[in-house]
């Protein structure tokens, strides 16, 4: 009997050396598929699309492509476009054969025999038509986090690209992010707003920029060619004579952007950085770190070592920044480094990072240390911010309001917290974040959450509870105001809409029949600063700006507020 079990034993032994399945549990099959993430945004699974290559070996690093897809399109759409897969036309109408072309919902029903590529390739969701600013952003990192816990990705040869929507998206998430990628590829590209300022961030990789003759975006593209080349990007632009805005169907025909890719490998420690931005939250190229800057305020930096140990500095707008060196081949650690700041230069014995600050008007060789009420990263506004991560929306149930009034108000929330209603090309923005009771708010909230508060001290316990602490409130016989702020509380953001709520029409939109000009309750944050005090509607302003550094209201808008003799100051 224990012969017996020993042979069993060395069975067992053999079976599980030699059978993969066993051996590494689950194993993902090759080829086109689903998968999801979990994201915190609004405790829900997020789908993406997966490609694995054949043959795939788990003990290898392989390169990854990140693709952005279009308005009213879906990763699984996505997916096809970035290996050349359109809809089937069929032969023309009246001639022999004749079927019906296929739409969109067919094609996403199943995925394609696609070319073999010796790439991980990946496609979010992003929230439907959302853009990719905020959320959808937040989802495109959560996405590549969950890729990168499953599969050995190879971080020098990541690529990004995307078509329309997903074009602008691959200029704004790839420029933001601009030492995360070897090469982009944006294909008929629409960015958001904002994105034209960044075109300097795309130095040290190369882009390959599509477009149509025929297509109404051509003279955005054509722009976007241009600020390329004057900032000496190595561009290549492809214009399809004829073509409208289709071009994603030649651009990534027969899958020439893995061929295009494949030239490409990120170099982590270029010879020269230059980096633009206005927030801290995209505050880092290579090895340059933007330490201090005024939010909203466009500042740039151009590092560029001259020789061994010999580093030029050249800023506008810049307060604070570190020059990370370790591990750059013109870095010695043991000898001293000469940085020239706009003409001042700094000789000293370096550690691995070496940091400025601007001082009564001089760089000095300082390190920035925001204090606790400083504007700094993850806590700099503008209004719009506090909606880009988890948040929930709350309404007040104090000062016994009528059974009337309680839905009311609860109404409020909801309509604010209805993230998907119709766009402007009729695409569903799919997050859903909570809305509830101030008095259903759960401890875990406060420390995962940005609150968005309605109403008053009076009416919403949670402002009551920061009463104290909040810079600004509105005044209980206030009548026809609105006022709305965002302020940092716990590690998170509140935002406290009082009175009249942020997306009221316009004027002008009253005149038009009451039509809202925005795309939505939250993309209407947008067009606003830290803060907001007005009368009837929005476009008539009392007061409107930016908190300070240190989240004070600035002086001249204080006065504003106080003239108003609506609201009580701290």
């Amino acid at each position: 009997m224990k012969k017996v079990n020993v042979i069993l034993s060395l069975l067992f032994v053999i079976l599980i050396v030699f059978n993969p399945e066993i051996t590494n549990g689950q194993r993902y099959k090759a080829g086109p598929q689903d998968m999801t993430f979990f994201s915190s945004v609004d405790e829900s699974n997020q789908p993406y699309a997966l490609y694995i290559p054949e043959n795939f070996d788990e003990t290898k690093e392989y390169p990854l492509v990140v693709f952005l897809h279009g308005a009213l399109s879906n990763h699984r759409l996505g997916l096809r476009r970035v290996f050349g897969k359109g809809n089937l036309q069929g032969p023309e109408f009246g001639t022999p054969g004749f079927v019906p072309p296929q739409n969109d919902l067919e094609v996403t029903r199943f995925y394609p025999e696609l070319k073999s590529v010796d790439y991980i390739v990946v496609a979010p969701f992003a929230r439907g038509t959302a853009g990719y600013v905020g959320i959808p952003e937040q989802d495109v990192f959560d996405m590549l986090a969950d890729v990168k816990s499953k599969f050995r990705i190879d971080e020098n040869r990541m690529y990004l690209t995307g078509l329309s929507m997903g074009g602008g998206g691959t200029l704004w998430v790839g420029l933001n992010h601009p030492d995360m990628w070897a090469a982009i590829a944006p294909v008929c590209p629409a960015p958001p707003a904002g994105t034209e300022k960044l075109a300097m961030n795309a130095f040290n990789f190369p882009v390959h920029l599509f477009v149509g003759d025929r297509d109404g975006l051509m003279s955005n593209s054509d722009a976007w060619n241009k600020m390329f080349k004057e900032n000496d990007v190595d561009v290549e632009y492809v214009i399809y004579p004829g073509i409208a805005h289709n071009s994603w169907e030649y651009a990534y025909d027969k899958g020439f952007i893995f061929d295009w890719f494949g030239q490409f490998e990120r170099n982590l420690f270029p010879i020269e950085v230059r980096f633009t931005t206005s927030t801290f939250k995209y505050n880092k190229s290579y090895w340059v770190n933007v330490d201090k800057l005024t939010p909203g305020v466009q500042t740039s930096i151009v590092a560029k070592f001259t020789g061994k140990n010999e580093i030029e500095v050249t800023t506008s707008e810049l307060l604070g920044f570190t020059l990370n060196l370790e591990g750059h081949p013109q870095f010695d650690a043991t000898s001293k480094v000469n940085v020239t700041i706009d003409g001042k230069t700094f000789s000293m014995k370096s550690p691995d990072a070496v940091s400025f600050l601007m001082e009564d008007g001089e760089w000095v060789n300082k390190k920035f240390t925001p204090n606790r009420f400083s504007k700094q990263k993850g806590a700099e506004g503008p209004l719009a911010e506090a909606l880009t991560d988890n948040h929930i929306y709350v309404y007040g149930t104090q000062g016994e309001p009528s059974p009337e009034e309680q839905q009311a108000r609860m109404a409020l929330a909801t309509y604010a917290s209805d993230w998907a209603y119709q766009r402007a090309f009729g695409g569903r923005i799919m997050i859903f974040p909570r809305m509830v009771a101030d008095n259903g708010v759960r401890q875990s909230d406060y420390e995962t959450s940005n609150l968005v508060l309605f109403g008053t001290a009076a009416t919403n316990s949670i402002i009551k509870k920061y009463e104290d602490r909040l810079p600004v409130q509105l005044n209980e016989d206030a009548e026809g105001y609105g006022l709305v702020f965002i302020y940092p509380m716990n590690g998170h953001y509140v935002v406290v809409n009082s009175g009249l709520p942020w997306w009221t029409p316009p004027a002008q939109a009253e005149q038009a029949g009451g039509m809202r000009l925005s795309s939505g309750k939250g993309s209407s944050l947008d067009a606003y600063p830290d803060f907001i005090l007005f009368k009837d509607t929005p476009d008539n302003v009392i007061s409107k700006g930016y908190f300070d550094e240190n989240w004070e209201i600035p002086e001249a808008e204080k006065s504003k507020l106080k003239a108003s003799g609506v609201v009580t100051l701290k």
